[in-house]
């Protein structure tokens, strides 16, 4: 499949594209919610992707998990599920168009080095351009990065508002292909969003200082215009964002009806006390579904 041939699209097409690193919790559940019901609510498709690509980090039978998880909580998908594993020459083929392009080089820093020539930015250490004219003699590239500009790269969001980036200056030039050798979540991401024709990207606010250098991307691969919408954080007393490594529990399947409803409730939908079981609760949600209630900020979960 072509990175710049989508398949064929209805006028709403969105994905829930969990990784395998860990068991759903409230955090990402409440995502999946809510990118579900903003799909159905335009008719449209929702999609199911597992972003497996980072093997270190994935946890044994945890994708197994999650889909047993989302079926037991009521979820249906459409289209064919899809296992980023499974998509490797897509990658390959769109990081090909780029070098052909002139628009991906091939890097020799090392992390240690960044750290040292570079500054803070938006999203972690801006690469300072350092193989941005070539390798140094005797070196060998480690990665493979995409050039940006400093032309502000923004967009509207349909929850969050305006939101950019000057990305030379805010990101730098960004890693496609990893020291590694595993691909880039910023690559695979918007090649499989290109290549399986998604419309609408509803996902988590954690994700929203990725869209500018996503978006940049998808412009150099040819991909058509998607909009964004970014959903509120949860996250715990601390502020931190509920995650494996913050060690959020994961959600009890047996429990379904009562985390369903919290999860409702959480992005400002209240169901009725006669909306007890989860085939009742997905009617109520269907039908009463407004993204205009859902809160921006940050959620706390005790």
């Amino acid at each position: 499949m072509s990175v710049t041939a989508p398949v064929p699209v209805l006028p709403y097409r969105g994905r829930f594209a969990p990784s395998p690193t860990g068991l759903l919790h409230a955090g990402s559940l409440t995502t999946a919610v809510g990118s579900y019901l903003e799909a159905k609510r335009h008719g449209g498709e929702w999609w199911l992707r597992m972003e497996d690509l980072d093997p270190p980090r994935e946890m044994a039978g945890a994708a197994d998990a999650i889909l047993r998880t989302l079926q037991a909580f009521g979820f249906e998908w459409d289209g064919e599920l899809v296992y980023q594993h499974d998509r490797h020459e897509l990658y390959r083929a769109a990081l090909a168009q780029l070098v052909a392009q002139g628009d991906a080089y091939g890097c020799a820093c090392t992390r240690k080095e960044i750290a040292a020539a570079g500054h803070h930015g938006a999203d972690g250490m801006v690469y300072p351009g350092t193989c941005r004219h070539g390798v140094a003699p005797g070196r060998s590239a480690r990665a493979w990065r995409l050039r940006v500009d400093d032309s502000r790269t923004a967009f509207h969001d349909r929850l969050q508002g305006e939101y950019g980036q000057h990305l030379q200056s805010e990101i730098g030039d960004f890693v496609l292909l990893r020291a590694d050798g595993f691909w880039a979540y910023q690559l695979a991401v918007v090649v499989d969003d290109i290549a399986q024709g998604m419309t609408d990207i509803v996902r988590g606010a954690d994700l929203l200082v990725s869209t500018p250098r996503q978006l940049w991307l998808r412009q150099k691969l040819g991909g058509p215009a998607v909009t964004h919408c970014h959903l509120p954080l949860m996250v715990n007393a601390a502020g931190e964002k509920l995650s494996k490594q913050t060690l959020a529990p994961a959600i009890d399947a047996w429990s379904a009806a009562a985390e369903l409803r919290q999860a409702l409730t959480r992005l400002g939908h209240a169901p009725p006390a006669e909306a007890g079981d989860v085939a009742e609760l997905w009617q109520w949600a269907r039908g009463n579904w407004q993204l205009a209630r859902v809160p921006a900020g940050p959620i706390v979960i005790a």
